[in-house]
């Protein structure tokens, strides 16, 4: 192992120090996510994030998922294509293009599966009562609507939901009071999920 990273150059050795912790992450992420045990914790945006605006809610651009996402198509493609492309301005040039793809191909998938879950069998209002996570911040006054995690009928579900108090920050854990238009949930902050 010393061998092969003492062989590299010090552009391969800066992707190979990129690639596989994202890579690392990336498993992991995945392996929480499809094993339903929080896996969205580690997949939360980050602070000052940037809205993509649709209809009842916002899929962020700038998040830790994305994040990820970017840098292993980004680092993967370096490593991938560095044999065969000698101009290392083009290299960067074309993985930086492919980490960008892979974000858009990952958030379309994500969006198509929201969507889904939204429209399949669920039935939403047995989703009132409940305690959820807020995975997107829900803006104030029900100006807009965030996105929350929460169980229904034994699933973890990703829905939209908007709050008539306070902005709720990431993280922060609410109540299911009400179901608006059929599609979207009403919350209130609550300090702990056992309240």
């Amino acid at each position: 192992m010393q061998h092969w990273w003492s062989s590299l150059t010090a552009f391969q050795q800066v992707a190979w120090a990129i690639t596989i912790p994202v890579t690392l992450i990336f498993a992991l992420q995945t392996i929480l996510t499809f094993a339903g045990v929080g896996g969205h914790h580690m997949m939360t945006d980050m602070h000052g994030d940037f809205d993509v605006s649709h209809d009842h809610g916002s899929f962020q651009l700038f998040n830790f998922r994305n994040f990820i996402n970017f840098f292993l198509g980004f680092g993967w493609s370096i490593i991938a294509l560095e044999g065969s492309i000698s101009n290392q301005f083009l290299l960067i040039t074309i993985s930086f293009i492919i980490g960008i793809l892979l974000v858009a191909i990952v958030m379309g998938i994500f969006y198509g599966m929201s969507r889904m879950a939204q429209s399949g069998n669920m039935d939403i209002h047995n989703a009132v009562g409940q305690i959820a996570e807020v995975y997107l911040s829900i803006p104030p006054a029900r100006s807009g609507a965030g996105k929350i995690h929460v169980t229904i009928q034994g699933a973890l579900r990703e829905l939209d939901a908007m709050t008539a108090g306070e902005r709720i920050a990431t993280n922060q854990w609410v109540k299911v009071t009400n179901i608006l238009d059929n599609q979207i949930l009403l919350v209130e902050h609550i300090a702990h999920p056992q309240s």
